[in-house]
């Protein structure tokens, strides 16, 4: 007689398990949205107090910015379906500002005295500012699957 066949499943998480983001490959997005958030926020609080009257567009740009990035870094550290939503919305935010912004200081270079994180499609910084919503937004797709 043959045994009936059995098909596995995967348990449903407990209430209090979270989907893990920041975890494995996402430890490194954690890690540059820290860096990115750090250095943003420092970056544009100095040049609030200190040059305000210089150029205060791209200093509220780059203060904007780095609230874009700790509510990322929130989210990927949190984890959990809700995080995870919060954190693709601000990632394609992130991802308009730096197309927008990019776009706007080539077009327009008059309108930023001073450079912005997001200026250039990130172009002080690497170039990383335009890839990482691309990585997070990946990232945080794949997250969707897994939890």
């Amino acid at each position: 007689m043959a045994e009936p066949a059995t098909t596995t499943t995967k348990p449903a998480p407990a209430k209090g398990d979270r989907l893990s983001l920041g975890s494995g490959p996402g430890r490194l997005l954690v890690w540059l949205y820290g860096v990115f958030t750090v250095g943003a926020a420092s970056r544009a609080a100095y040049q609030l107090i200190a040059q305000y009257d210089k150029a205060p567009l791209s200093y509220i740009l780059s203060a904007v910015s780095a609230v874009v990035y700790a509510v990322i870094l929130f989210s990927l550290v949190r984890g959990g379906e809700a995080a995870r939503r919060v954190g693709l919305v601000c990632c394609c935010l992130e991802l308009l500002g730096v197309l927008g912004v990019g776009t706007w200081t080539l077009l327009e270079p008059s309108a930023f005295p001073d450079a912005t994180v997001w200026s250039g499609y990130g172009y002080g910084y690497l170039f990383i500012p335009v890839f990482l919503p691309v990585t997070g937004l990946l990232w945080l797709r794949r997250g969707r699957r897994a939890g």
